[in-house]
């Protein structure tokens, strides 16, 4: 009897996947549960196990190959039946290959020797050329002579033996030109600034990468960012997107971060970073306005009193979104600990399909590769995506006084079929209030 191996749910809109590689071959005897062969989606890898013991009799599906969720992957038979009938057509294999192999040979006997024949030519030969060696003429010595003196006598460029100007010398230095492959205009070959200048612009150096891959280069998209380009052109095309905008003087977090962070880390192991005070931040703030934290589904608006914060993590790969689970029951230092182990999975390519469903609202973090402003695009069927940006000190009026202070941009992207202008715009200031005072955080106010 033949149990089937079928494609798995594989989470939130992913409908297919790609064969990454079997780790067994037909004939392998395989134990319960053990892993089979490796799918790729857009998001994740998985392994899928074998749903008996027995022998794998059937792959059906190739590595490289797209399959879908419910496709027939192979066959696993609970007898070994098919093992024998595998391996004796093995070993008929090898003894058609073997004889066919020793039939071709033609084997020598090391015993006998070559025939004389052969080494009296090679003797005579031999001595043929010891007796009459090649003698040059006189013609070719004496043109041979003549080129030697030609080759003496002609000058050849050398940056020891020039007298160079400083702006050549500063040329040939930062543009590392060999000054030898130069031809100079000046007076005895001297070479000029203009034949440096000349040579630059005539013979511009080609950029490495059109040097290695020519003109252009096509290279397929991964189902990754194909599946990125989809669901971002998804969103754009389905939800009323707007954002607000607005900064927050980061002034006090990094104060008490500064003071606090040698107790913070040798407590915890982990430092006290920005995303912890944004992760707060935003929890009050949801709490505050549970339409940002809802959701569409057809015709119904959908409250969500759990608050899954997702979080954007760039990889070699592309994006991916893994979520923080239960945000509002973790401490400061839970929420450090757990966006590092997340992070680390995700670069690592580690991440499975739990790590990625059912967040409630996004945060991107822009600023870590010097971001000033963005447009965040909502991560669907989310209703908010915060963007964070860099911190740049700029001047800023406190108190009638011009004052200058590290301010970051903050941007909250939003659906607004559902969520109003006045809940977002009070939203992004609760989560400005709240940043700019931490103390609000641990006031719950």
């Amino acid at each position: 009897m033949s149990e089937k191996i079928l494609v798995p749910v594989l989470g939130e809109s992913i409908a297919e996947a790609t064969v990454a590689k079997w780790l067994k071959n037909t004939g392998d005897t395989v134990e319960a549960d053990e892993p089979i062969v490796e799918l790729e989606t857009d998001k994740v890898n998985l392994e899928v196990p074998s749903p008996v013991k027995g022998v794998l009799t059937e792959i059906n599906s190739k590595d490289g190959s797209t399959v879908e969720v419910g496709a027939l992957l192979g066959l696993v038979s609970e007898n070994g039946a098919a093992t024998s009938s595998v391996k004796e057509k093995e070993e008929e294999i090898k003894k058609i290959e073997t004889t066919s192999e020793e039939s071709n040979v033609i084997k020598l006997d090391a015993s006998k020797k070559e025939p004389k024949i052969f080494e009296e030519k090679n003797e005579v030969k031999k001595e043929t050329l010891e007796e009459k060696p090649l003698i040059l003429t006189d013609e070719v010595v004496e043109k041979k002579i003549s080129n030697e003196k030609l080759e003496n006598t002609t000058p050849k460029p050398n940056l020891e033996n020039q007298i160079l100007s400083p702006a050549v010398r500063k040329i040939v230095a930062e543009k590392k030109i060999d000054i030898n492959s130069v031809k100079g205009s000046g007076k005895d070959g001297r070479v000029l600034k203009g034949d440096l200048i000349s040579l630059m612009g005539v013979n511009p150096q080609p950029s490495d990468r059109k040097v290695q891959y020519g003109q252009e280069e096509r290279i397929k998209m991964t189902r990754l960012r194909q599946t990125i380009a989809k669901r971002l052109k998804q969103a754009q095309e389905n939800a009323a997107l707007l954002t607000t905008f607005n900064e927050v003087d980061m002034s006090s977090i990094m104060k008490m971060r500064k003071e606090n962070q040698q107790d913070f880390q040798s407590r915890y192991g982990i430092k006290l970073g920005f995303m912890s005070f944004f992760v707060k931040a935003c929890v009050v703030a949801l709490k505050n306005f549970p339409t940002v934290n809802a959701e569409i589904d057809g015709d119904e608006i959908v409250y969500k009193n759990y608050y899954n914060l997702s979080f954007a993590v760039g990889t070699e790969k592309g994006l991916v979104v893994p979520v923080l689970r239960n945000a509002d029951e973790l401490s400061f230092a839970d929420i450090e600990k757990n966006i590092k182990n997340i992070s680390e999975k995700a670069r690592d390519g580690k991440l499975t399909i739990e790590d990625l469903q059912g967040g409630t609202f996004t945060i991107s973090n822009g600023g870590v590769y010097g971001s000033m402003l963005s447009t965040p695009i909502l991560n669907l069927p989310q209703s908010g995506v915060l963007g964070m940006h860099n911190i740049v000190e700029r001047p800023v009026v406190v108190d009638g006084e011009i004052k200058i202070r590290p301010i970051m941009y903050l941007a909250l992207s939003y659906d607004h079929r559902i969520i109003d202008g006045k809940e977002s715009v009070s939203f992004l200031k609760m989560v400005k209030e709240n940043l700019e005072d931490p103390r609000r955080l641990f006031l719950d106010i």
